[in-house]
């Protein structure tokens, strides 16, 4: 029987829900769909938002030969069959879903094709396509980022499938959609598989769905819900979770899951490198360096044997010292930017390479930390490093961890009251 998802798939743009910042009246995609002239495009996004949708849309639209390939069960001799059959053709089309999980070889293998003009390719990631496409294939396209829905967007869904429900015969109520918003998450396909599986539940002609119903439904089938992997965000959640709260256990448990689930292990490594910043930084600088010597080592080593070093690592990270504080102060100074807007460098610490920049002040006044080593606070001189309006600003708050206490004492030495350390 065919799924819901797929019965509702829209077939045009006006039919598409979500995107309007790239396909609403106006705006940049829908206007080179509507050119007839678009480039080859990465799609970046969270699951079941339209991806593959889109690009379908795109085909139909511009009535070009239309090529996938799943970047899971694909590889170069695929293809190469795939651009041998597009010379044939005018103008066709690749969809590659998850092109994030082609190696370099496999992605090397479409840059002639694309550069030729062979195909224009249409690649569908979850992942940030600047760490998972070769720069390449990456300046030879456009990418796009696709938004999660939001609850408009999910209502719309909703309706739609009342709509083809009461085509079939079947009077359906969703009387509550709150216990459907937090089961999909955002995702579309998720969204409309709990409707389907509440409604094959439920059976009969008059079907009211409200918060409980779904609930229990879809938690007494989560197996049947989650066989395609839909848990897959939920896990990795649990586990930066675990590590985040110090728990080793946990986070070896939701490693296991990930490992036995079959999980890309650089996806993982990946997210236990930005961990290692994220939430433990200069409270234990070392976990930057081991996440970063993990991910090299499961660069190298794969499955079976890397699942160790994602053992060691998380283990490492879980038990560690925590702090926020560099990403916070990250945080910070970008709130003020956005406040403030671009204000000018202070004329001391510009640089100035010409005659004429230096007549006008360029450099003038700047103090050369390290001519200050002799000092007690060592190769520090006290001067303004922040624009006009913000002096005495402060972004960085150091962590209460031991080495951090330790950087506060020795900022509180350098700039005494100025910065409240």
């Amino acid at each position: 029987m065919t799924p819901l998802a797929e019965i509702l798939r829209p077939k045009s743009l006006d039919e598409y829900i979500g995107q309007q910042h790239l396909v609403g009246q106006g705006a940049v995609l829908r206007t080179l769909i509507e050119s007839g002239q678009i480039p080859s495009m990465i799609f970046w996004g969270p699951p079941g938002i339209g991806k593959t949708t889109l690009a379908m849309i795109i085909s139909n639209t511009l009535r070009r030969p239309f090529h996938t390939l799943s970047a899971i069960s694909s590889g170069v001799k695929e293809v190469r069959e795939v651009i041998n059959q597009a010379q044939q053709e005018e103008g066709s089309i690749l969809f590659i879903d998850e092109i994030h999980r082609f190696n370099k070889a496999q992605q090397d293998s479409l840059l002639g094709a694309v550069e030729r003009g062979t195909i224009t390719l249409i690649g569908a990631t979850t992942e940030n396509p600047s760490f998972e496409v070769i720069s390449a294939l990456l300046s030879r396209c456009q990418v796009y980022v696709l938004k999660e829905f939001d609850e408009h967007d999910m209502r719309q869904l909703i309706a739609s499938a009342v709509r083809h429900y009461a085509s079939q015969g079947i009077s359906l109520e969703v009387k509550e959609d709150e216990a459907l918003m937090r089961i999909s998450g955002g995702d579309a396909r998720k969204l409309l598989g709990a409707i389907e599986l509440v409604v094959n539940r439920i059976g009969g002609k008059n079907i009211v769905i409200d918060n409980k119903k779904a609930t229990d439904v879809v938690q007494q089938n989560l197996a049947f819900y989650d066989k395609q992997g839909e848990m897959h965000y939920d896990i990795i959640s649990a586990f930066i979770k675990s590590m985040r709260g110090s728990d080793p256990n946990g986070a070896v448990y939701w490693l296991a899951r990930m490992i036995e689930g079959g999980e890309d292990p650089l996806f993982i490594a990946r997210r236990m490198l930005i961990f290692a910043s994220e939430d433990i930084g200069n409270a234990n600088p070392n976990a930057l360096l081991l996440a970063n010597a993990t991910f090299d080592a499961v660069s190298k080593i794969g499955y079976p044997e890397c699942r160790i070093n994602l053992s060691q690592c998380a283990c490492y990270l879980a038990c560690s010292a925590k702090s926020n504080a560099t990403y916070m102060a990250l945080e910070n100074a970008t709130s003020m930017i956005r406040r403030t807007g671009d204000l000018p460098v202070p004329l001391h610490i510009r640089n100035a390479p010409t005659k004429l920049m230096k007549q006008l002040g360029y450099h003038e006044g700047y103090k050369y930390a390290h001519d200050f080593g002799g000092t007690a606070l060592g190769g520090f001189a006290e001067q303004e490093y922040l624009p006009q309006g913000l002096e005495g600003t402060k972004f960085y708050e150091p962590g209460n961890t031991p080495r951090e206490n330790e950087t506060r004492n020795s900022l509180r030495q350098r700039w005494g009251s100025k910065y409240s350390y």
